[in-house]
């Protein structure tokens, strides 16, 4: 019986499986091919020619000894030298470390003493206005700075976003010259000061450090300084003066409206609230520029 032809069984021939380096080709050539073409024929050749390997002559064998010795010789040297230098070392740096010790002690005791020294300058400023003032140099004090003032208040509160690192592009402020629009600026806290004083505020603090008339607040970088001394946020502010009507007044003034507004447009946080005592020390330093003494008219 005829049938149709059979085709033989096609047999695919197995593929090998992949190298597990398959997809770094590059460093496999780097690693199965160390030595570079050029090298490995100059070394074939020198081994062809017979230059290769150790010298033959004894004169080069002795020279290479002598280099190997010399070598050795300069290590155990520097070696040696080292361990002998190391106590050497290790002393000059406890003396160093002493020197830096002991001047650092002299600079707060120096420290110490412009404090006390600066205290008993300000005691005597306030003893020669009460002397010859009266109420009056009191008054004169309390507005200067010079003097400690407790009473109504409130206290203000302003703090960054809390996005500040992370500002969005084409903001009013950031096209200003602010590289980060959730931060507080040292003219957003020059307006704050100056609203509180234009609200009637009689005394005014910035985390604890009281501001006269003579303060001033600039930025250093991101920090923001209040007579030269850096001030990190949240910035407290406290202002003596009628609480809730200094509050009111502050809210309702241009220069509230505007931290408001940094708060709607930029997170910036804020929060104020009267106070029925709030007490501000005396700024460390007031600087007496004039002074001129009283005269008194006798009587006939």
């Amino acid at each position: 019986m005829c049938g149709m032809p059979q085709q033989p069984p096609v047999r695919s021939t197995p593929t090998r499986p992949p190298r597990p380096d398959a997809s770094m080709s590059l460093l496999t050539n780097v690693m199965d091919h160390s030595l570079d073409e050029g090298y490995a024929e100059a070394a074939a050749r020198r081994k062809a020619d017979g230059t290769g390997g150790m010298p033959k002559k004894l004169s080069a064998k002795l020279g290479l000894a002598a280099g190997l010795v010399l070598a050795a010789l300069l290590v155990t040297v520097g070696a040696a030298q080292a361990r002998i230098a190391a106590p050497v070392v290790a002393k000059e740096r406890e003396e160093l470390i002493d020197r830096i010790d002991s001047e650092t002690s002299a600079a707060e005791d120096l420290e110490d003493a412009i404090d006390e020294l600066r205290d008993d300058v300000g005691a005597r400023q306030r003893e020669a206005l009460k002397k010859h003032g009266g109420d009056q140099g009191e008054l004169v004090g309390i507005l200067a700075g010079a003097l400690e003032v407790h009473g109504p208040g409130v206290k203000l509160v302003v703090d960054d976003a809390k996005e500040a690192d992370h500002a969005g592009a084409g903001d009013a402020r950031e096209t200003s010259g602010f590289s980060d629009t959730g931060r507080v600026r040292d003219r957003d806290m020059q307006r704050v000061i100056n609203g509180l004083w234009e609200s009637g505020a009689e005394a005014v603090t910035i985390n604890g450090q009281r501001l006269t008339a003579l303060s001033a607040i600039r930025a250093a970088g991101d920090a923001i300084l209040v007579d030269n001394k850096p001030l990190v946020p949240p910035y407290t502010v406290l202002a003596v003066g009628d609480g809730d009507r200094l509050r009111t007044r502050f809210q309702n003034s241009g220069d509230g409206q505007y931290l408001q507004a940094l708060h709607k447009n930029f997170g910036i946080r804020t929060s104020i609230s009267a106070e029925d005592e709030v007490r501000l020390p005396a700024a460390p330093s007031v600087i007496v520029r004039t002074a001129q003494p009283s005269t008194e008219k006798g009587t006939s």
